[in-house]
């Protein structure tokens, strides 16, 4: 059986009609023009940015605002203090922009110039914006390569500088060298996410004028390099950038390989037609405003984790090292693993079981090259952390994507499991899960004492949810009461979703009214991820109608939220969480790697990965009509909205909790013998 058949497989359980791609809902327009890279980049509505980047690209660049958020832009800035190349994707902490920032301003303008908001565009893959004097900024990127295209409205000498000061957080070091053939090469190093690692980049930098290189001339001191020009009205100066973990000459290969003398205009296009091939892996009928909605989403989760090896294969680990990779391998970095192995990990498991099975490879090296909680100080991009990452690689394998080494994973997770942070009661359920995850291989590799002591591991946590969760007191909404990470003890007592049958019955006969009493009082946060999952759990204890109304309201209708990451607000902040505007996640909530926006998916499809690692989705009802999973794009898998409602697969509507895997397993050989 091949991996592609294994990876289809399980896609056929959740549906059995396969149609002609004639048959899909119709869309307005194609998918990457109705994403809108504004929304959530208002303030602290998301941290994102309106940054061109392709699917997981490592070069996302656009612009830097005063003021800014994490991201480096705020939509309510009007003064513009350049264009970055890397961005954080919505994950907080003390970060500002990126790497790499290029400035084309006239001679004699403030470094921060005015922007005309009139002016400003983005879709999926490109960027534009007018600022200063009517100089025209226009942006977009390959996989590990950025373009910049400045249009002069007028005549005069132009300073165009490079800087490699600013990062994502505290810069460590900087130094460029100006090559005689004009190219600008850089070497830096910053603080990762939250300054808890250090990653280390290098690019190359060359100038064009009209299409055409420029011997240019770099001048200057310290981290920023900077040349003369002088333009006539209507002249179009371009600086291009790749950048590579490897070495600034590697940098250049890389622009010169992705990117090399296309114009400008085609390789705008080429992001484009991506970002319409991978957005296609999903669509829903519904509003041009619901489609343009769900593929921003979307949008989000395709842009984590990066892809950062070069074209010639070569890579660096999270030990330094630098690998060289199979054709056609793909390595990857930029981790927020806490956060979005909960939605987004499954999510792609769905929808692109080709890319999640080299992520899991991935996975397996940074096993191999000393994972750490957080980052190591040889990180080759910005990253976050790393937990729960055998939880992902779990829940890949039991889906049918199986192409990774398995054991040599297991051997990292059982390693992993003695550095585990155990002091707090969310770090006890939180390690009970890896080592329920651990306990969970093992035993499907054929290695039962290694399962049942890791089993037995994984329960040691059940006298402390005991003692701290089954009889709440008077701390219970305290956000980080007895050291919690981001939460309450009343959102972290639904945590071991790993352990829901044991649960159930040491709340029996309170949980559902428990339940029912957590919404009642307001004590869920949709706006971080330690409960994400408890409006589902009204749905698994046998209330899918009160589940569906907490998850819709969610989705569409204003709420008043309570939480930020460090305390309960003196008045709840009233809004939608999710919204098509540049306030378009509700104050406070970081999209975090795609985890809330994988969130928003999950809810419209009316499906929800309840337990990462078991290989089926809990049901309530889907939101449009009609969605088609393509997850090879040569083949439509359709779900319906049947009566009352309810799923229906195969021409039967769903009535039971689960949708499992291997429901179909029949049916998908029979298509794909058909094939």
């Amino acid at each position: 059986m091949n991996v592609r058949f294994r990876a289809f497989r399980f896609l056929v359980a959740l549906a059995a009609t396969v149609v002609s791609a004639g048959s899909a809902p119709a869309v307005a327009r194609p998918p990457g023009l109705l994403v809108d890279p504004f929304v959530g980049t208002l303030a602290d509505f998301g941290q994102l940015s309106p940054a061109a980047v392709a699917p997981y690209g490592m070069v996302q660049i656009g612009p830097d605002t005063d003021p800014a958020n994490h991201a480096g832009y705020d939509h309510a800035a009007t003064r513009l203090v350049g264009f970055s190349h890397t961005r954080g994707v919505g994950v907080g902490c003390g970060g500002a922009g990126g790497d790499v920032r290029i400035n084309v301003g006239y001679g004699g303008d403030p470094l921060a110039a005015p922007i005309d908001k009139r002016r400003e565009r983005a879709h999926a893959g490109y960027y534009r914006v007018a600022y200063g004097r009517g100089i025209i900024a226009e942006m977009t990127a390959t996989r590990g390569t950025g373009a910049i295209r400045f249009t002069m409205p007028r005549s005069g000498p132009v300073t165009v500088s490079v800087d490699f000061g600013p990062g994502y957080a505290k810069r460590i070091a900087a130094k460029w060298q100006a090559k005689a053939d004009g190219d600008l090469h850089a070497d830096f190093s910053a603080g990762t996410v939250c300054d808890a690692g250090i990653y280390h980049l290098h690019s190359a930098t060359r100038l064009l004028r009209a299409g055409k290189p420029v011997t240019a001339h770099w001048q200057g001191d310290g981290s920023r390099a900077t040349l003369m020009l002088t333009v006539r009205s209507g002249d179009v100066v371009e600086l291009r950038t790749g950048l590579s973990a490897v070495d600034a000459a590697a940098a250049a290969a890389v622009r010169e390989t992705e990117m090399g003398d296309m114009s400008f205009d085609h390789v705008a296009a080429r992001a484009l037609a991506d970002w319409n091939t991978q957005l296609s892996r999903l669509t829903i009928s519904g509003s041009r405003a619901e489609q343009a909605l769900f593929y921003t989403a979307l949008f989000r989760v395709m842009q984590t984790p990066v892809a950062i090896t070069d074209p010639d294969g070569r890579t660096r680990g999270s030990d330094g090292r630098i690998l060289q990779l199979d054709p056609g391998e793909q390595h990857y970095a930029s981790w927020a693993m806490w956060d979005n192995y909960r939605t987004q990990m499954p999510l792609l498991a769905l929808i692109d079981p080709v890319r999640a099975e080299a992520i899991a490879r991935a996975l397996v090296r940074l096993y191999a090259s000393g994972k750490q909680r957080w980052a190591t100080s040889d990180e080759p991009f910005l990253t976050v952390r790393t937990e729960h990452a055998g939880i992902a690689l779990l829940d890949f394998r039991r889906k049918g994507i199986i192409g990774f080494d398995a054991k040599a994973a297991l051997s990292g997770m059982v390693a992993e499991s003695s550095t585990l942070a155990r002091n707090t009661p969310d770090e006890q359920i939180e390690a009970a899960y890896d080592d329920w995850a651990t306990a969970e291989l093992a035993a499907d590799l054929g290695e039962p004492d290694l399962a049942r002591s890791f089993h037995d591991k994984a329960l040691g946590y059940r006298p402390m949810w005991l003692d701290t969760f089954r009889d709440l007191g008077p701390d219970a909404d305290v956000v980080k009461a007895r050291g919690l990470y981001q939460g309450t003890l009343a959102q972290y007592r639904w945590a071991p979703v790993f352990d829901l049958p044991w649960l159930a019955q040491a709340m029996e006969p309170r949980l559902i009214p428990e339940l029912e009493r957590f919404f009642g009082d307001n004590l869920f946060n949709i706006t971080n991820q330690p409960d994400l999952h408890v409006p589902y759990l009204l749905a698994w204890a046998g209330r899918r109608d009160a589940s569906l109304a907490i998850v819709r309201r969610y989705l569409s209708l204003p709420v008043a939220h309570r939480y930020t990451n460090s305390g309960v607000r003196p008045e709840p902040w009233i809004g939608r969480s999710f919204a098509l505007a540049p306030q378009g996640f509700a104050d406070g909530m970081d999209d975090d790697a795609g985890t809330m926006s994988a969130w928003y998916i999950w809810a419209t499809l009316g499906l929800y990965p309840l337990t990462p690692g078991e290989p089926r989705y809990l049901v309530t009802k889907p939101i449009p009509k009609v969605t088609v999973l393509r997850p090879f794009h040569d083949v439509d898998i359709v779900l319906r909205k049947g009566r009352d409602g309810l799923l229906t697969i195969g021409g039967q509507e769903v009535t039971g909790i689960f949708v499992e895997h291997t429901m179909l397993d029949g049916i998908a050989a029979a298509k794909t013998a058909q094939k």
